[in-house]
């Protein structure tokens, strides 16, 4: 049986998705569940049982970890919201529910360097 809690170095749902500045509706959209299950993840502590979508769930705590280093919580969260041109003025979340996870990491990299958008 595949283990669906975090580690202890993980953070929780509740905490991922506030570090986002997420609604649980928008976390659903982005897993593809309802609200109400992401409610349920949160309540029983855990993460979804599925590879891919606990596979998303991990690459958005670590677009996290690095934009957080990168920017202050509410600059991370104006980086993920804001359409920009290296998204072809998609923003980041929309780059990540097309799929496009390395194209947001990408560019929280490009800014951990010095360069910036």
């Amino acid at each position: 049986m595949i283990a669906t809690h975090r580690s202890a170095a993980t953070p929780t749902l509740r905490q991922l998705r506030a570090n986002l500045g997420l609604s649980r509706e928008k976390m659903g959209r982005l897993l593809s569940v309802s609200a109400k299950t992401v409610e349920n993840w949160e309540r029983e502590g855990r993460w979804p049982s599925d590879d891919a979508r606990r596979g998303q769930l991990a690459t958005l705590a670590e677009i996290c970890e690095l934009g957080l280093t990168v920017y202050t919580p509410e600059g991370f969260i104006r980086f993920m919201t804001t359409p920009m041109k290296v998204f072809d003025y998609h923003t980041a979340l929309h780059e990540f529910e097309l799929g496009h996870a390395d194209r947001v990491l990408g560019a929280l990299a490009v800014d951990y360097e010095g360069a910036g958008y």
